[in-house]
């Protein structure tokens, strides 16, 4: 990217910098209660089944991952506002507010289709979590906001530190549980054997 491109992305972005009002927050905040009662229905548990109430869990080969409010899959989600964040600025024709409540009705729609059963089924058939039975409400709120979080750093901060967070993000989780958003994205869409084995070693 040259200077040129870099200054006008920079222009680009400080003339759509998200300023958050209250309506913003209500209309959101009504986007996750309907998502909160369409699992529900869908019979998802509100927290996990073991009764601990510990916040987190960062052992994600256990049958906590995914049922407390955090763990290392946050940071994916977090992932998922930058990209959308960056994605959405460049649709013409779209304001601040409508830009950030889409991205946020994506998220909960993509917290919905992950805990069906079909993506359920898909994520032990193809990924590493062999064991996965979905995510509790309470996380699926708690990626939610994640998303909602880093939407609102690109927002402030820029494509340099975007850019930097998604990389630091990827290499760190990749390190730590040989998992991160795009080797997921990878594995869901076209799972290769090899991978999946080092993943699972």
């Amino acid at each position: 990217m040259n200077a040129r491109s870099s200054d006008t992305l920079e222009n680009f972005h400080d003339r759509s910098l998200w300023d958050p009002s209250w309506r913003d927050a209500l209309v959101a905040g009504s986007m996750i209660a309907g998502m909160v009662l369409v699992l529900a229905g869908m019979g998802r548990q509100f927290w996990c089944e073991c009764g601990s109430w510990v916040p987190w869990s960062w052992d994600i080969w256990t049958a906590h991952n995914s049922q407390h409010l955090i763990d290392p899959y946050f940071f994916s989600h977090v992932l998922h506002g930058v990209l959308f964040y960056w994605a959405l600025l460049w649709v013409p024709r779209l304001n601040q507010t409508w830009r950030f409540l889409i991205a946020v009705g994506l998220e909960v729609s993509w917290e919905i289709l992950e805990n069906s059963p079909l993506i359920i089924e898909r994520y032990r058939e193809a990924t590493m979590a062999v064991g996965y039975t979905g995510d509790s409400i309470a996380n699926s709120v708690t990626d939610v906001a994640a998303c909602m979080l880093g939407y609102w750093f690109s927002s402030r901060f820029g494509w340099r530190w975007s850019v930097a967070l998604f990389v630091l993000s990827e290499i760190v989780m990749l390190i730590l549980i040989r998992d991160n958003l795009l080797l997921n994205v990878l594995m869901l869409v076209s799972p290769i054997p090899a991978i999946q084995e080092w993943q699972s070693a």
